[in-house]
């Protein structure tokens, strides 16, 4: 059974940075496309990046194209999701899942059921 972790969520002012981890135990974390989602209050859950079992492919969802970066340490069995010129509008609980039917990573993948997910970390962009 996979499990994952989020952390390095907060409270940072607009323009600032952080860098969110996905670490996973269970299993190996290279067997799996890893996605980063997160869900404002009031709002539906929407997807945010995805990054292949390799490295090799990542995408972005255009709110976010530009200013996140994600990659993945699979040696370390994390997955890392760095947030740069933050916006009010990133504010969200976000969360890491992964899909078991999938190594690859495009921009269908927020659409597939996801069979695992982290309890999530919030982030919050105000001043």
């Amino acid at each position: 059974q996979l499990q994952l972790v989020e952390s390095g969520g907060g409270l940072v002012q607009p323009g600032g940075s952080l860098t969110l981890s996905c670490a996973a135990s269970g299993r190996t974390l290279d067997d799996y496309a890893i996605g980063w989602f997160r869900q404002a209050p009031g709002k539906e859950r929407e997807g945010v990046s995805c990054i292949s079992s390799s490295g090799a492919s990542t995408n972005y969802a255009d709110s976010v194209k530009g200013r996140f970066t994600i990659s993945r340490d699979n040696a370390k069995n994390t997955v890392y999701l760095q947030m740069n010129t933050l916006k009010p509008e990133d504010t969200a609980v976000y969360y890491c899942a992964a899909d078991s039917r999938t190594r690859h990573c495009s921009g269908t993948y927020y659409y597939t059921p996801q069979d695992y997910w982290g309890q999530g970390t919030q982030v919050t962009v105000s001043s």
